[in-house]
């Protein structure tokens, strides 16, 4: 085991992200749950953009969106993607690369629940990165699913999560002189332990 202390101390890297994100949550001005998500398409070229992790789960990191989007194909055609999470005021970001999964029950439904009424009706208008004559023509669609749905709109079918199982961790803060604290966790697959290294800066 590596020389872990103060921030980085603990055996369980998701308690670690969770204690980080709720130190965050004090000190960033917005969205301290951002994450920059990558993917890639059927020819391998990288695409990244910015959505709001949901849940820091025991095993995974779980975030919602609209599976007939870009982002969506992507995820479902490799089964993987990588995530890094940046937080300016504390100086401190969390790497992830891991396999992906769709989360698409019980849980989806409530979460969707959860979030504001034109939240979840704007989840049944958009139809996310398909071409958009005009924003007119968005706020038309938005007023003919409110009138299709009423109040209480059922999760669409087109809408759910994504679990991603992390095979890497990396735990990284600012050090003195750029000489940072990088602290990577690796496994091969989710049932084996972490093997812990510390990295060069």
């Amino acid at each position: 085991m590596t020389d872990r202390s103060g921030i980085f101390a603990g055996d369980d890297p998701f308690q670690i992200a969770r204690d980080w994100l709720a130190e965050a949550e004090k000190t960033e001005v917005n969205d301290p749950n951002a994450i920059a998500l990558s993917t890639v398409d059927s020819n391998g070229l990288p695409n990244a953009r910015m959505v709001l992790l949901k849940d820091i789960e025991d095993g995974a990191f779980v975030f919602y969106t609209n599976y007939e989007s870009a982002k969506a194909g992507e995820l479902d055609q490799a089964g993987k993607a990588a995530f890094v999470m940046h937080w300016k005021s504390l100086r401190r970001q969390i790497r992830v690369r891991g396999i992906v999964t769709r989360e698409d029950g019980p849980q989806a439904d409530e979460y969707y629940h959860s979030r504001s009424l034109k939240s979840r009706l704007g989840a049944w208008a958009s139809r996310q990165s398909q071409p958009l004559s005009s924003r007119t023509a968005l706020m038309a669609e938005v007023a003919k699913v409110t009138a299709q749905h009423g109040p209480n709109p059922a999760r669409p079918p087109f809408w759910g999560g994504f679990r991603i199982t992390p095979v890497e961790i990396e735990f990284w803060a600012d050090g003195a002189f750029r000489l940072h604290d990088r602290f990577v966790l690796r496994r091969e697959n989710a049932n084996e332990n972490w093997d812990v290294q510390r990295l060069n800066p």
